[in-house]
């Protein structure tokens, strides 16, 4: 079965009803876990960004900690799974400015990880990649906000 384009998709849900489409969102939900996560975070947690970002912080937190130090390997493992997560959520949001707050926290937990990541060029390639990214959004901000996150990839990158 091919799926039907977005805007087919639009133009069908404009016909519907409002319980109908309340049926859509629940069966969406229920089928998996990311639809159930995108529509808890658009009617519950969209409207306060500020308390969304540091539940996200909380959450890399505590995965950093559990990252297995046995060996490069599964620190990268680990930090990259991470990263999946954090991507994840910066998608539900759409903000640039959480994008690049939420990278920036990642690089910076990456930074102060032991062991370092400089003895790894694969973990050092993981966090150049995202500095280079970090970089681009900043690029698009609004530009008090440029200035602002410019500071700390700047103090970031100075503290190599």
């Amino acid at each position: 079965m091919k799926a039907v384009t977005i805007k087919q998709l639009k133009d069908e849900l404009a016909h519907k009803s409002a319980a109908d489409l309340k049926e859509l969102c629940l069966q969406l939900a229920r089928f998996k876990k990311e639809n159930k996560e995108l529509l808890t975070y658009l009617m519950f947690e969209s409207h306060d960004e500020e308390t969304y970002i540091q539940t996200l912080k909380e959450e890399v937190d505590a995965q950093f900690e559990e990252i297995n130090t046995k060996s490069f390997f599964y620190i990268r493992k680990g930090s990259r799974k991470i990263l999946t997560s954090i991507k994840k959520h910066i998608r539900y949001s759409k903000k640039k400015e959480t994008e690049a707050e939420l990278l920036l926290y990642f690089c910076k937990k990456l930074k102060d990880f032991k062991p370092s990541i400089q003895r790894s060029t694969r973990l050092q390639s993981i966090f150049d990649t995202q500095v280079r990214m970090i970089k681009r959004v900043i690029e698009k901000l609004h530009e008090d906000l440029q200035y602002d996150f410019q500071l700390e990839l700047d103090e970031l990158l100075d503290n190599e």
